[in-house]
């Protein structure tokens, strides 16, 4: 008995969520050629989960590590005695996120090469810092470390935004949520090994060393991280229609999105220092404030996941700002010993570090606008890279806004606890930057007034 083949449509509706539709001319007794895995759960999507957890870990977890890098380079020759040293970092974070868009729309349009991508992204941003560590000037190592690593890991780590799409609806944020939050316990882990690393071997040897560690442990697991549909099967996406990056419906979330970000990545940027030079802290009691911070990041984002799948996108991040900004002004401002600077650190990682998580909920949300006619089709997956190219933008931003702030020791002396320590300046800009990031829950809610 011959069969027709089996439609397959990639539609995401409200959930990005892919359905198997079988052809009308099929008979009642003729089964389909072949079953595709659950959505939502499985060894197939849990498996997928927990490849697209260690890759993003290593890629992310490795960029937001740089810090200890900037300290070694900054003591050591032949680097100690050249400027710009901070650029390696910020160019390596900002453009990873600012990759994000160009190369999501590129696999939009080329699926059928997509399921290989990691694995070659892995291989480039392993051979860029094998390469960096020949590496005798700075702007090599911005070439290297910076510019070349960001684009092997964007290569590598795309994908797996990709096929969240199509394993996971109903418990997508979730999903996000715990890949995110391999981001957050990287950037605890991988500095005290690069530190203990630098330590004992030097620059070269550890940046060989973490190329061939990424690669080794990564790639094997690059087999797991593959499409849900066949990629022929599925309906064509328009990845560079832009319109919606102006429309009522998504501007709010992302002008949120971009003032958080220019205050978001103070904090990791300067507690060690605040903690050392204003409360007298040891090396390592300094260095926990960011240890806590990434610890509470990895619980916070994996909670927030699952809340963006039962509660409005503008709610999580409400809860995400209010939860940030009392941090920020209560905790931080008013420290005057390490206990009351360490709930900071707690506080602001469960809060701030899950801002990200809320993403899930509003690709949802713009979805759901376009069902109910208030807009064109919008790829969920391209609102994420754009969402990411907005916060590319705030990373190349905090750094030398946050050096501008900091330059002259505004109140110092002249104010109380954290306030009047010189960093008061970035402290209140950091608070007022986290209250911002909820704009798009007050134009939701003039919206609905008026």
């Amino acid at each position: 008995m011959s069969q027709e083949p089996i439609e397959l449509s990639a539609i995401g509706r409200d959930n990005g969520a892919c359905t198997l539709v079988e052809s009308p001319e099929q008979g009642p007794d003729d089964g389909p050629e072949f079953s595709l895995p659950p959505v939502d759960g499985g060894k197939d999507a849990w498996l997928f989960l927990a490849a697209c957890f260690v890759v993003n870990a290593l890629i992310w977890g490795y960029t937001f590590s740089f810090g200890v890098f900037q300290d070694y380079y900054n003591q050591h020759e032949p680097f100690a005695s050249s400027g710009n040293i901070a650029v390696i970092g910020t160019t390596s974070t900002g453009l990873l996120y600012l990759f994000s868009p160009v190369i999501l729309g590129i696999y939009r349009l080329y699926p059928h090469y997509t399921r290989y991508a990691t694995v070659v992204g892995l291989f480039i941003a392993s051979l860029a810092l094998s390469l960096a560590s020949l590496a005798t000037s700075t702007n090599t190592l911005i070439g290297l470390q910076g510019v070349l690593y960001a684009i092997g890991g964007a290569i590598a780590y795309c994908p797996t935004i990709l096929y969240i799409e199509e394993w996971f609806a109903a418990r997508k944020g979730m999903a996000y949520g715990l890949v995110w939050s391999g981001e957050g316990l990287a950037s605890a882990v991988i500095p005290l090994i690069l530190q203990r690393l630098l330590a004992e071997y030097g620059h070269k040897t550890t940046l060989l060393a973490s190329g061939i560690a990424i690669f080794i442990i990564s790639a094997p697991l690059s087999v797991f991280i593959k499409p849900r549909l066949p990629p022929s099967n599925t309906v064509a996406m328009r990845p560079w229609d832009l319109k919606f990056l102006f429309s009522g419906l998504f501007a709010p979330y992302q002008i949120g999105n971009l003032v958080q970000g220019t205050g978001h990545f103070i904090p990791g940027i300067y507690l060690p220092t605040y903690a050392r030079s204003v409360l007298k802290a040891s090396g390592f009691l300094s260095a926990l404030t960011v240890l806590l911070v990434n610890i509470s990041t990895t619980i916070g984002a994996a909670i927030m996941g699952s809340l963006t799948d039962r509660l409005p996108a503008t709610t999580c991040i409400l809860i995400s700002s209010v939860g940030a900004t009392l941090g920020i002004f209560v905790a931080w401002g008013l420290s005057s010993s390490l206990a009351v600077l360490y709930v900071f650190c707690v506080m602001y990682g469960l809060f701030a570090g899950s801002f990200t998580a809320t993403w899930p909920g509003i690709m949802r949300a713009l979805g759901k606008s376009h069902e109910a006619g208030e807009g064109g089709g919008v790829d969920p997956t391209m609102i994420f890279g754009w969402l990411c190219a907005g916060r590319g933008v705030s990373s190349l931003v905090s750094g030398p806004l946050s050096e501008a702030l900091l330059k002259d020791m505004a109140w110092k002396g002249n104010a109380g606890a954290g306030y009047g320590s010189g960093y008061g300046t970035l402290i209140v800009y950091t608070g007022v930057t986290a209250l911002l990031s909820c704009s798009s829950f007050i134009w939701k809610t003039l919206v609905e007034v008026f």
